[in-house]
């Protein structure tokens, strides 16, 4: 088992093993605050860290934003490293973090594309924690340049075409993989993007080449609803116009591809 559900009292446990994610409300509790355009739900790595991961485990993630994943370990009481190369968001989240036990958790501003750096700094985590791999990662990149984090030039939000987009999020992959345990898994939260005037399927490149580049399976393809994302709440009526105008179909949904890795 790669986790400590209670299988015994399965019926009561509240994790989603259904493909189709329908969550109306994101978590407001605790920590969470929407203040970042582009963070996710704090629902989806509450689930995925809960099923794939034990109490004390380690939680890696690589664009660690506004500290979404971080919270959720805090409160399933796992041990957490994260990443991020907006400056702005790692002091939010270090603000966020400043009366929790810094025995739990490392932070890091980093260009995760810069595999010496990257690996310098999960080294030393990985020491702290008395560990030699993570056991759970989770990613939630950029949709390429639909929203500009930051306005340096390695962030990856800054790439404005497909084909290098798959290839530089590829090398993330690859400095992220040789941190996690065989046999373990991990999760890719991303959406598609609308561009010259066609949906560009970001989301099944991303999928695809993963397969084509790693010795992983493929153990889930989620469906989530982005009912209530805040670029489009109380828009309803103008989206739908805009749409009917034209010939597209308003976004509604991301993906969550959640892999094993067997290397």
């Amino acid at each position: 088992m790669v986790n400590d559900l209670n299988l015994y009292d399965w019926k009561e446990l509240d994790i989603d093993v259904n493909s189709l994610w329908l969550i109306n409300e994101r978590d407001k509790s605790g920590k969470h605050a929407n203040v970042y355009h582009g963070n996710f739900i704090p629902q989806i790595p509450y689930q995925l860290i809960s099923r794939y991961t034990k109490k004390d485990e380690i939680v890696l993630d690589t664009f660690l934003g506004s500290g979404t994943t971080l919270y959720e370990c805090e409160k399933l009481d796992r041990k957490f490293i994260g990443f991020d190369i907006n400056p702005k968001m790692i002091d939010y989240v270090n603000l966020q973090m400043n009366d929790s036990d810094k025995n739990k958790f490392d932070i890091f501003e980093c260009d995760v594309r810069n595999k010496d750096k990257f690996s310098n700094f999960i080294n030393r985590s990985l020491y702290k924690f008395s560990s030699q791999k993570v056991q759970f990662l989770i990613m939630h990149p950029p949709y390429m340049d639909i929203v500009k984090f930051t306005n340096n030039q390695e962030d990856l939000s800054q790439i404005s075409d497909l084909t290098t987009f798959v290839r530089v999020f590829n090398n993330v992959v690859t400095n992220a993989l040789e941190f996690l345990e065989k046999n373990r898994y991990f999760a890719i939260v991303i959406g598609d993007v609308y561009k010259n005037s066609e949906v560009k399927p970001l989301s099944f490149y991303i999928m695809d080449s993963i397969k084509r580049n790693f010795k992983v399976k493929l153990k889930g393809i989620i469906i989530k609803n982005i009912e209530g994302n805040r670029g489009k709440l109380g828009k309803n009526g103008i989206w739908t116009y805009r749409a009917l105008k034209s010939d597209y179909f308003i976004f509604k949904h991301e993906y969550i591809f959640v892999f094993k890795k067997e290397f």
